[in-house]
């Protein structure tokens, strides 16, 4: 392989050179990686350019042990060749290009500060270098967070390196990164780390929180030691996936998830669908996969896992895909590719699930979203409108920051906002995951004072930072004569748009669920199975709430017999009208739905609360009833299976002594009579 000392300057072609290392050193880069922490950026052209900077010093006592560093380099010796530097500088501490050796060494380590310091201390002992001198220091600087010193340095080359134009625009990049960087730390967001404990963390390296809506179910991943059961051969390491769950306020000892989902192959970059029920997840180089990573998904059976299947063609490619996010709609899924077609290296994707495994083409997200640089590791908040992901394409803090954006009205992205310091630092910031209800997040880190290596750590998340808030509701469907568990389809719809905000089924084998509640707007929860009539239930929730109690809720699905009541529960008309609010007609279509499915008669029911005269609540609910009637004609149910009544003040279900009572009372109802 190509030593980086090899390479020959021509010092008439700065820019051929340039391309010539940029171009060897990519072939080193292993592109399907991207999750894990990297800092490579700026070695392609800091630290494979020493020749065209050393400053031509004359003889010196230090010569020898200099040549001799030099030809450890040439074998990547590194700690040799610094053996050699140190003795060199201790017999002349003025050689300039010790310093600049030893910067390489650093700077390849990714030991950004130690590099700067050599390299700024090679800059003041020629005195007049080599411009580009000037930007390998100055980038340096600014990957270790000294951004004032990368400031000044790096306008330093663009002043006296006209030579260098070729990379002038990543210099004015790094300008603006850190004038960014040296204005948000002025504003410093709240961030205060707390790690997530032993039975979490390990010595080994811990990454890539995903959580469920209720906060109950934690799935990562763990990067460990290779064994007898990993494939890749030239693996040092195998990552896997863990969970773990949390009870009684703490989270239980993390277990393998085990087979089918884990195999010797490398297992990672997961999600969980909010409802808990989809584990998409990403596995690479597997001698069964379409290219070097591709996406798979499995669903939750009870307590296991099925079968991992390949999302397929055509979400998966023989390009990178990885990093999924689905949304609380259980249809939407987001992930990143290196596919053609982008607008960078690694771009955003968005896809539809049509069918359980059915994946529609993927569309990219477009340039309000992806840049020339590098965008991925996506994650859509239960709110299905904030989509987080990182970026090293965008003015930040250096390397890969977090960024957020929010989905508008007419489908486009706002612009998308740096999540600020210290949540981003000079490092790389690769992964975020945020609670439904928006206020804690979780990532990794290799602070000091954890377990060992990358630790997961939750920390609660700034208010300006914070997603719309997202409830639950959770329980069990059964039916309600048998008490057996039911596999119903649960579905939440704003009734203003009409937009699907939440779909989920209820557990075959043990009929639990769990749905996301959004806040900010009326919201229909409908409960349907094909032999049975639907449940439904109105939630309406201030936008502003942040924390919000969750929904306990067993759902029991009446038979479709004569003499079966059910209340509809998203029916509205103002107050002493009679005509049907527009928010109506998603629950009123689903009602004719369910009777193109099923020969049945019934009567429709309108009742009120007591307030007002028996005549005056008679007629108005009569005229209510009838309105639904007519509603259905319209739609084209036959109105031979139909009839109305209006049953007044006469059957409440509910205490009219208090408001709630009232309201529960002022209700329409339909009754299965053939």
């Amino acid at each position: 392989m190509t030593n980086y000392y090899d390479l020959t300057y021509n010092p008439k072609s700065p820019k051929s050179y340039v391309l010539s290392l940029t171009s060897q050193v990519l072939r080193l880069i292993n592109p399907t990686r991207m999750y894990h922490k990297l800092n490579i950026v700026y070695i392609i052209l800091m630290c494979i350019i020493a020749p065209m900077i050393t400053s031509a010093q004359k003889s010196s006592k230090a010569a020898p042990l200099f040549e001799k560093a030099k030809q450890c380099m040439k074998s990547n010796d590194f700690d040799k060749a610094l053996t050699y530097l140190y003795q060199a500088q201790a017999k002349d501490a003025n050689f300039a290009d010790l310093y600049i050796m030893k910067g390489d060494i650093f700077n390849f380590r990714l030991q950004s500060d130690s590099a700067m310091c050599n390299y700024q201390r090679a800059i003041e002992l020629i005195g007049d270098p080599d411009p580009m001198l000037y930007y390998i220091a100055g980038n340096e600087g600014a990957k270790c967070g000294a951004y004032e010193y990368a400031l000044n340095t790096l306008q330093l080359f663009l002043q006296n390196g006209l030579q260098y134009s070729d990379v002038h625009p990543d210099a004015q990049k790094t300008i603006a990164n850190c004038r960014f960087a040296m204005e948000e730390m002025r504003h410093p967001k709240r961030f205060e780390l707390v790690n997530m404990g032993a039975n979490i963390n390990s010595e080994w390296d811990e990454m890539l929180a995903a959580i469920t809506a209720d906060d109950e179910q934690l799935i990562f991943t763990v990067k460990r030691p290779r064994d007898k059961g990993t494939v890749c051969a030239f693996c040092l390491n195998e990552e896997d996936l863990y969970s773990s769950r949390f009870v009684n306020g703490d989270w239980l000892p993390r277990e393998p998830l085990g087979p089918p989902v884990r195999t010797g192959y490398n297992e990672g970059a997961q999600c969980l669908s909010p409802d808990g029920k989809y584990l998409l997840y990403t596995m690479c180089d597997a001698d069964f996969g379409m290219g070097s990573c591709d996406i798979y998904w499995a669903k939750l059976m009870g307590d296991k896992w099925s079968r991992p299947r390949n999302f397929g063609a055509p979400v998966n490619t023989s390009a990178w895909e990885s990093q999924p996010t689905m949304s609380s709609d259980g249809m939407t899924v987001y992930f990143a590719s290196s596919r053609p077609g982008g607008y960078g290296g690694m771009d955003i994707w968005k896809t539809t699930m049509t069918a359980e495994g059915e994946f529609t083409v993927p569309e990219n997200l477009g340039p309000s979203i992806n840049t020339p640089g590098d965008d991925a590791a996506p994650f859509i908040h239960s709110d299905g409108r904030t989509l987080y992901f990182a970026s090293n394409g965008r003015v930040g803090m250096g390397g890969y920051d977090l960024y957020y954006t929010t989905l508008q009205p007419d489908g486009t992205w706002s612009d998308p906002k740096n999540m600020g310091y210290p949540i981003n630092s000079p490092a790389d910031e690769i992964n975020i995951f945020i609670n439904a209800s928006g206020t804690m997040a979780y990532m990794a880190s290799d602070k000091d004072g954890g377990y060992g290596g990358l630790d997961l750590y939750r920390f609660e998340l700034d208010d300006e930072l914070r997603p719309n808030p997202v409830t639950y509701i959770k329980g069990r469907v059964r039916d309600a004569f048998t008490g057996d568990p039911l596999s119903a389809r649960i579905e939440m719809i704003d009734l203003s748009t009409r937009q699907l905000l939440t779909s989920t089924t209820s557990d075959p084998l043990t009929g639990s669920y769990l749905a996301c509640i959004h806040t900010g707007g009326n919201v229909l929860l409908n409960v349907s199975h094909p032999d049975y009539p639907f449940y439904s239930e109105n939630f309406q929730l201030e936008r502003t709430y942040t924390e919000l109690s969750p929904y306990l809720k067993d759902i029991a699905l009446q038979p479709t017999d004569v003499g079966t009541v059910v209340t509809l529960k998203n029916v509205f008309f103002d107050f002493d009208k009679t005509e049907l609010r527009p928010e109506s007609y998603v629950e009123l279509d689903k009602l004719v739905e369910y009777l193109r499915k099923h020969n049945i008669r019934i009567e429709i029911g309108g009742h009120t609360d007591d307030q007002g005269s028996d005549e005056y609540n008679d007629r108005l609910s009569e005229s209510r009833a009838k309105s639904v009637y007519d509603y259905l004609v319209s739609k084209g149910i036959s109105a031979d299976r139909l009839q109305y009544k209006g049953y007044g003040k006469r059957m409440p279900v509910a205490d009219n002594a208090t408001e709630e009572g009232r309201a529960a009372n002022r209700r329409t109802e339909f009754k299965i009579i053939r």
